[in-house]
């Protein structure tokens, strides 16, 4: 029998152009939300920096956040059997300052 070669309904083609392969780092990210989205705004401090700037914002359905909280936690969970656990901080202390001590000049 020979196979059919017309693309599964269920399969999407997702392109990564080189830009957007780079990434983009981030140890802060910001939530909100309202009735119909959510806004994660990832951000980027720099040590010693009283400025950071919002490096990428995504806005998401809730019903997409919920199955993107679904999905990191599934993967948070495969990470940890891997690696080991990840150590929690505590939530309501921002380290900003990445617990160096403060430069002088």
């Amino acid at each position: 029998m020979k196979k059919d070669k017309t693309p599964d309904k269920n399969n999407i083609n997702i392109e990564l152009d080189e830009n957007t392969a780079q990434g983009s780092y981030s140890n802060l990210v910001i939530v909100n939300h309202s009735p119909t989205e959510f806004v994660l705004d990832f951000i980027n401090v720099m040590p010693g920096s009283p400025k950071a700037k919002v490096r990428s914002r995504i806005i998401l359905t809730p019903q997409h956040a919920k199955r993107f909280l679904s999905a990191l936690e599934d993967n948070l969970s495969k990470y940890e059997s891997s690696f080991g656990e990840i150590k929690s901080l505590q939530r309501d202390i921002l380290p900003l300052n990445f617990g160096a001590p403060k430069g002088e000049a």
